[in-house]
């Protein structure tokens, strides 16, 4: 069975070291639909809600490291 997924693109831009990488994620179109529309309602864009469940996993599973460190001027959620 043939399956169509749209293609959610996220950058990610770090404010100290000006760097942007790409995350390409395929979903179901009905679910990148209702996703967008509860974003919206949210008034929060799809990458704004991707990124702050990527910090979350982050904080919850990575271990700490230079990695994890919070760029100048941002506090921890």
């Amino acid at each position: 069975m043939l399956r169509h997924y749209n293609a959610i693109n996220i950058s990610f831009s770090m404010p100290m070291e000006n760097k942007t990488a790409r995350l390409t994620v395929l979903v179901d179109p009905a679910k990148k639909q209702a996703f967008e529309k509860i974003c919206h309602a949210q008034d929060m864009t799809p990458s704004q809600v991707l990124r702050r469940l990527i910090r979350e996993f982050m904080d919850q599973h990575a271990p700490a490291g230079p990695a994890r460190k919070q760029p100048a001027g941002r506090r921890p959620r």
